[in-house]
């Protein structure tokens, strides 16, 4: 394959983007191996895709001057990885991070944008951001020479949007950004709509439901463009979507299932705002009850701990009901990078969504919905289920060239 991929990350200069900008070079030097990365699986042996060390990372972030913890800035945000592996990466890290272009944050929340500097593109009316954003996309596949682009939202939670009629039809979005209605959406809406309209495929790795929305996904499909959503399944709801089918397997009733987070890193400390960490506790909560069949008490707790980095932990306690009316419980403790287990993700999505788009694939993927907490338009929470639907879409991505779509085949 010639073809020239692009990846635009937004949120740049976050802990998950420069993980992923770390794996990729790493890649490149041979220093790693692709362990975390499902793509390089025997289940996609045969299937063409974009090698992971030919992609080109670029991408924006609010923030223009990182605080360095005393190093170089170039590893600031690379948490969790070794030494002698950043030594030898850091100077494909520093040109990467000196390329990332200034970012938009528009009706995102105090907790947001106070992250970021407020120049004049804070005040610039929607439709001047949204020229900004893909004048920015443009130049960035221009200077490299790029045949597509893949879009991924990284950014910081944002605080829910509640729909209403103008995000469920495409003409009164449209309208509204005319009118510069800005409370109407957010700056994942902006990015979203510009790499629709562009044609490059969106996913939106973030629980922020205004990317995805009804309407913008009715415009996915009639511009011929592969997105998909929310929210990535990295740590506790990873476990919980594989552990809770064993319940329904065995017809054990779940009494209650309690989850505690603590997590330090800049995503956790946005998360300290009650308006964002109500987006993410939607995306962590609402698994349960779609893979029971019912509703057991459940609460899911996040707690910011500066302390932590990148670093969490997961601990939840289950209450269980089984034969003969005893009770019982499991518990379970999680812990890990919170970078290091989404950068994978990351990359094998986007290589994943440069095929969907190459093969003519068009609207939502839902092959890809075991990388999601919330997997929009996915009838399915269980991650047995979900792994089954990318096992049986590799297996069809075998049989068919990856360059024609399904209909394409048919008139052959």
């Amino acid at each position: 394959m010639n073809k020239s991929t692009g990846v635009y990350l937004i949120g740049a200069l976050g802990s998950i983007a420069t993980t992923v900008a770390a794996g990729v070079f790493a890649l490149r030097r041979g220093l790693i191996d692709a362990t975390g990365m499902i793509t390089p699986a025997p289940l996609f042996e045969g299937v063409d895709l974009v090698e992971t060390t030919e992609l080109v990372l670029g991408g924006c972030d609010i923030r223009r001057r990182p605080a360095s913890r005393g190093g170089s800035p170039a590893f600031e945000g690379a948490v969790g990885i070794s030494p002698h592996i950043l030594e030898a990466i850091k100077r494909e890290l520093a040109q990467y991070r000196a390329g990332i272009d200034p970012g938009i944050a528009s009706n995102c929340g105090e907790a947001i944008e106070a992250l970021g500097e407020r120049g004049a593109l804070h005040k610039a009316t929607l439709r001047n951001q949204i020229k900004t954003i893909r004048n920015r996309i443009r130049k960035f596949v221009q200077s490299h020479g790029l045949d597509t682009v893949i879009v991924v939202n990284l950014a910081s939670t944002e605080p829910p949007l509640e729909l209403e009629a103008c995000h469920h039809d495409p003409a009164m979005l449209e309208q509204i950004l005319d009118a510069d209605g800005r409370q109407k959406v957010r700056a994942s809406t902006l990015y979203a709509y510009v790499a629709i309209q562009e044609g490059y495929p969106y996913i939106n790795f973030t629980p922020s439901n205004a990317a995805l929305f009804p309407a913008m996904l009715e415009l996915a499909a009639r511009r011929q463009t592969p997105v998909m959503g929310d929210d990535g399944k990295t740590g506790e709801t990873l476990v919980k979507s594989a552990l809770a089918p064993l319940f329904v397997y065995r017809n054990l009733e779940v009494l209650s299932w309690m989850g505690f987070n603590i997590l330090g890193n800049m995503d956790g400390q946005v998360l300290d705002n009650p308006g964002n960490v109500e987006s993410k506790i939607r995306t962590k909560d609402g698994v349960l009850s779609k893979i029971l069949g019912y509703c057991p008490h459940s609460k899911v707790k996040i707690d910011y701990v500066p302390s932590l980095g990148d670093q969490k932990t997961a601990w939840d306690f289950i209450h269980f009901r089984g034969f003969l009316d005893a009770k019982m419980s499991m518990q379970f403790i999680w812990q890990g990078f919170d970078s290091i287990l989404a950068a994978p993700l990351v990359l094998d999505m986007a290589r994943l969504a440069e095929l969907a788009k190459r093969r003519g694939e068009a609207g939502l993927m839902p092959q890809l919905a075991s990388f999601f907490k919330a997997p929009i338009g996915a009838e399915t929470h269980s991650l047995p289920e979900q792994f089954r639907m990318l096992t049986d879409y590799a297996q069809s991505a075998k049989k068919a060239p990856g360059n024609l779509s399904a209909a394409a085949m048919a008139e052959n």
